[in-house]
């Protein structure tokens, strides 16, 4: 004891867990497969309970980077920490630990709904008894229980995802990984996913989801990065992002088949920011109805006009000088 203070002395390993709560922590993340650099020395951390985006397009590294954090992919250089352990030299009990939901659904198309929960709860080494009881309710999370003897062909694509999903929580994962998570699906089986989703949140679970779809990152991301060419351009929450690389509204004009450049001269003063894209011209303003009433009065007349509030594609724009679908 020293001036009436307790001094107590404890391991490294656990003064490093005491000052870091990150369930994930990477830094300077590099991945390479031969010549090409997928991921370029990237650092993030997840903590616990939130939901953690990758946001990019295809080919930004959004998956190199889940494959490394799933512990099925080594990192070329840097080091990562996952449940405070070492995923290479501790592989086994990170993935014990973890739910992996990859972009393909890898389902055994000739065994049931059913059979598929089961044979996953026993490469998890979990006993028969507590595969049944997890599985009812799994089947009932993704609103499967009808369709438990079903064979996968049978399922529609929205319902592959679901089983998809309640097949990578069979071990009561304490992190789950979901690549592209509703891809391929129509706007309402992503709702629906999206449901089953917040439910998972609202239990304690902690998610990670890559996906293309700004929509989806600022529905679900409590905080997310914006990936682009291997490279992190961008970390926040949806709003702080939004707040910190757009402005309030933005006003989107359609004029003829391209006609689109030759009008961006005399919008350019009616904009903090202006955009020409193929198909549309994008106006970066506080208001956007009065805007267009400015531009409208100076006799600009546009086939077609929308006022939207500013979204993450707008920031992935800014950033990067291209659209989420590029």
């Amino acid at each position: 004891m020293a001036n009436g203070w307790l001094v107590r002395k404890f391991p490294a390993d656990s003064l490093i867990g005491l000052m870091d709560s990150s369930l994930v922590r990477a830094d300077h993340l590099v991945k390479r497969y031969g010549q090409f650099e997928a991921v370029s020395g990237i650092s993030f951390s997840i903590e616990k309970g939130e939901t953690f985006g990758f946001l990019g397009p295809n080919g930004a590294g959004k998956t190199s980077t889940m494959k490394m954090v799933s512990s099925v992919a080594a990192p070329t250089s840097g080091s990562l920490s996952i449940f405070g352990m070492d995923p290479q030299r501790d592989g086994a009990a990170v993935r014990s630990r973890l739910g992996v939901v990859t972009q393909e659904d890898s389902l055994e198309s000739e065994l049931t709904v059913l059979d598929n929960l089961y044979i996953f709860g026993r490469y998890h080494g979990l006993p028969r008894a507590v595969i049944r009881e997890r599985s009812a309710e799994l089947l009932e999370f993704a609103q499967l229980t009808d369709k438990k003897d079903e064979k996968i062909d049978a399922l529609s694509g929205g319902m592959k995802r679901r089983l998809t999903i309640a097949r990578s929580l069979i071990n009561k994962p304490e992190l789950v990984i979901l690549d592209e998570p509703t891809t391929g699906l129509d706007p309402q089986a992503r709702h629906l996913l999206w449901e089953r989703l917040y439910r998972l949140k609202s239990d304690g679970v902690t998610l990670v989801i890559t996906t293309h779809y700004m929509d989806e990152a600022e529905q679900l991301c409590d905080r997310l990065v914006i990936m682009d060419k291997g490279l992190i351009v961008a970390e926040g929450s949806p709003r702080e992002l939004i707040s910190s690389h757009s402005s309030r509204e933005v006003l989107e004009l359609r004029f003829g088949v391209n006609d689109h450049a030759t009008h961006s001269d005399r919008l350019r003063p009616f904009a903090d920011r202006l955009e020409i894209l193929p198909d549309r011209s994008l106006l970066y303003v506080h208001d956007g109805d009065a805007t267009l009433a400015a531009i409208h009065a100076a006799g600009i007349m546009p086939e077609s006009a929308l006022v939207r509030r500013a979204s993450l594609e707008d920031v992935f724009l800014r950033l990067t000088g291209r659209t989420l679908v590029d």
